[in-house]
C-alpha cells in the first residue's frame, strides 16, 4: 500500500511553479481541466486511444481567431486506462508535476488496487476512501452513513424479508460498474425477475449474490454537491443538480396507458446520461449543511485524515409526516458527475461569483502552494 511518506517525497521533488492538474479522459475531465486553467494550472488528460476525440480534437487549447480556446494542455494517450499503472506513462505524469484528480471512471477503469498500491502520483483527496463507496467492502457508504446519523432507505438483507416495494442493485454482467436496477414488491417477485434477467445474460448470480435491496422511497431526487476544505475546515454547497437517466426519461414522459401497454416490450434502463441543474427550498438546506457536516466529521474519524475537496449526497426529499425530510441513499466520494453546479447559485453566495468543482479544487491546490499546505490536500 502507498503511504504518506512516498507521496510527500514526490511532492518535495515538484516544481510547485509548474504544477500540472490531472485526470482521466472521461466523467468529469472538462470540468477539471476547465477549473485547472482559470486557476493558472496546466491541464493534463490521460485518454484511451479510441475515446480521445473530445480532448485531442474539439477542446484542446488553441488560438482561434487570435483568441485562446480549449482547456486541454497535454494529452497522454494509452491503449487502455488501465495502463496509467505503468511505470512510464506515472514517469510522465511526474515529470509535468502532477496532482491527479480522481472520478468515477478512475475508479472504474484503473481499479481500487492500482489506486491504493501502484498509482504513485499525488493524489487531490483521501485515495484510501474511494473504496467505501461500493457496497461490498465492510465500511463502505452505508456502514458510514448509519454512523452518522443520516437517514438512508430501509435495506433487506435476504430478499426473502421483502415486504414492500424495494430497488435492486446489482452489476450488470457485461459492464460492470452499471447496475441493472429492478423492482420487486414480494420475494416471488423477485424470483421471478432475476431469474428472467440471469437467462436473458443481463446479470450473473455471482453480482446477484452482492446486490443490495432497499427501500424504493418515493420523492423528489437531488444531488446535494458539496466541497470540504482541510485549509479553512469549511464545508461548501457547491451546486444541486438531479439525473437523467435512459430511458427511463422517454418512459415517463409517457401517457399512463402507453406506459402499460409496453412495460412487457420495453426494458426499462437506470443508466446515467446527464444531469440538470436544480435549487432547493432555503427550509431545507440547513437540513443539507447538517447531513454534510455529520459525514466530513465521521469520516475523519473512520478513514483519517479523512475528506478532502468534493463529495455528494445523493437523496430524495420526501414529505413526511410531520415534516420533509431528506433520505439519501447514495453517497459519492470525489468528484461528482455532474458539471453543471456553477449554474446554481449557491457558490455565487459563498464567493460572490459562480464557481465549479473543478475550480474549486484549483483553488484549493492554489492555496496549499501558497500556504506551504499542499501535503494537506494530496494522499
Amino acid at each position: 500500500m502507498i503511504n504518506k511518506r512516498e507521496i510527500m517525497e514526490i511532492i518535495d521533488s515538484y516544481n510547485v511553479k509548474e504544477i500540472s492538474i490531472g485526470s482521466i479522459g472521461s466523467h468529469s475531465a472538462l470540468d477539471i481541466s476547465s477549473g485547472a486553467l482559470k486557476q493558472g494550472f496546466r491541464s493534463v488528460v490521460v485518454c484511451q486511444k479510441g475515446r480521445e476525440k473530445t480532448y485531442v480534437k474539439y477542446f484542446r487549447r488553441k488560438m482561434v481567431f487570435g483568441e485562446a480556446t480549449g482547456c486541454i494542455d497535454k494529452v497522454i494517450l494509452v491503449e487502455k486506462f488501465r495502463d496509467m499503472l505503468n511505470e512510464e506513462i506515472q514517469g510522465m505524469l511526474r515529470s509535468l508535476n502532477t496532482v491527479f484528480i480522481p472520478s468515477r471512471s478512475f475508479m472504474v477503469y484503473v481499479g481500487y488496487d492500482g489506486i491504493e498500491n501502484t498509482f504513485r502520483i499525488p493524489l487531490f483527496g483521501n485515495r484510501y476512501l474511494l473504496r467505501a463507496e461500493e457496497r461490498y467492502v465492510k465500511r463502505n457508504q452505508y456502514y458510514l452513513l448509519d454512523k452518522a446519523d443520516i437517514r438512508r432507505p430501509l435495506e433487506f438483507k435476504s430478499y426473502r424479508d421483502i415486504d414492500r416495494v424495494v430497488l435492486v442493485k446489482v452489476s450488470e454482467a457485461e459492464r460492470k460498474y452499471e447496475r441493472a436496477f429492478f423492482f420487486a414488491s414480494s420475494p416471488e417477485e423477485f424470483e421471478e425477475i432475476s431469474s428472467m434477467l440471469i437467462k436473458e445474460g443481463k446479470i450473473d448470480e455471482e453480482a446477484l449474490e452482492k446486490a443490495t435491496i432497499e427501500e424504493f422511497i418515493i420523492g423528489a431526487q437531488f444531488n446535494f454537491n458539496f466541497f470540504y476544505s482541510p485549509l479553512s475546515e469549511e464545508l461548501e454547497l457547491m451546486g444541486i443538480d438531479t439525473r437523467r437517466q435512459t430511458n427511463l426519461e422517454g418512459f415517463i414522459r409517457l401517457p399512463a396507458e402507453w406506459q402499460l401497454k409496453l412495460s412487457n416490450k420495453v426494458e426499462v434502463k437506470f443508466i446515467e446520461s446527464g444531469h440538470i441543474a436544480c435549487t432547493l427550498r432555503e427550509s431545507l438546506l440547513e437540513r443539507v449543511f447538517e447531513y454534510g457536516e455529520r459525514l466530513v466529521e465521521t469520516v475523519r474519524k473512520e478513514y483519517p485524515p479523512g475528506i478532502i475537496g468534493p463529495f455528494a449526497l445523493q437523496g430524495v426529499v420526501v414529505p413526511g409526516p410531520p415534516r420533509e425530510d431528506i433520505v439519501v441513499f447514495d453517497v459519492s466520494f470525489r468528484v461528482p458527475g455532474s458539471p453543471g453546479t456553477p449554474y446554481t447559485p449557491y457558490s455565487f453566495y459563498k464567493w460572490g461569483r459562480n464557481i465549479s468543482v473543478g475550480e474549486r479544487i484549483a483553488m484549493e491546490i492554489r492555496y496549499g502552494i501558497k500556504e506551504k499546505m499542499l501535503e494537506e490536500l494530496v494522499t
